[in-house]
């Protein structure tokens, strides 16, 4: 659970300029530990930001206090089939665990647009603007005939746009930076710059 940061380009040993996402990789702090004997699965729970108490509920301070951890702003729970090593309550998680060439699946949610129209989100073509056309923008027939009478679902029609969850399955590392805990990977990065987003090794 890492912060975007923003967009820019390195160059290879070859000369060959890459395009990359700059990934704040401040380190997580576990702050449970679940097991299969226990809760029936394996599982960390990390947190991540500085957050100010009156922001954090009651029952989401007591996971926190009762480990004796500060509290954090972003609390994530991770799913493995087994651990690699021990882990316990306050340790913490940094970039170490990854390395440049290492395939990453990352998950955020998008930039949201507000209310589109059809050729915005769907890349509807528009119509003629002359010769007495009244349909410029606008998404056309959506009716059906007698039968079935009404509008199938999943027709693309203007709507919100953006915001959703995302994933890019296949991101590669080209390069991190330890002492600045940047995680540099190839390509775009889903979410406006400091969006969290979630790197999960595959």
């Amino acid at each position: 659970m890492e912060k975007k940061i923003g967009c820019t380009q390195v160059f290879r040993e070859n000369g060959d300029a890459v395009y990359v996402t700059a990934i704040e990789a401040e380190p997580c702090v576990v702050v449970q530990v679940k097991n299969k004997e226990k809760e029936g699965y394996n599982s960390l729970q990390v947190g991540i930001g500085p957050v100010r108490e009156k922001k954090v509920n009651k029952p989401i301070r007591g996971i926190f206090s009762k480990n004796n951890i500060e509290l954090k702003k972003y609390l994530k729970e991770i799913r493995v089939e087994e651990f690699n090593k021990e882990y316990k309550p306050g340790d913490n998680i940094d970039a170490s665990i990854f390395k440049p060439g290492d395939i990453l699946k990352i998950t955020g949610n998008n930039k949201g647009k507000g209310f589109a129209g059809v050729i915005k989100r769907h890349n509807f073509h528009r119509g003629r603007m002359s010769h007495g056309s009244h349909a410029h923008r606008i998404p056309g027939a959506v009716g059906m005939c007698a039968t079935p009478a009404k509008i199938i679902k999943g027709k693309k029609m203007p709507g919100r746009m953006g915001g959703k969850r995302t994933t890019i399955p296949r991101s590669e590392i080209v390069d991190i930076i330890l002492d600045e805990n940047l995680i540099l990977v190839k390509g775009s990065v889903p979410g406006p710059k400091g969006s969290m987003v979630y790197l999960k090794k595959i």
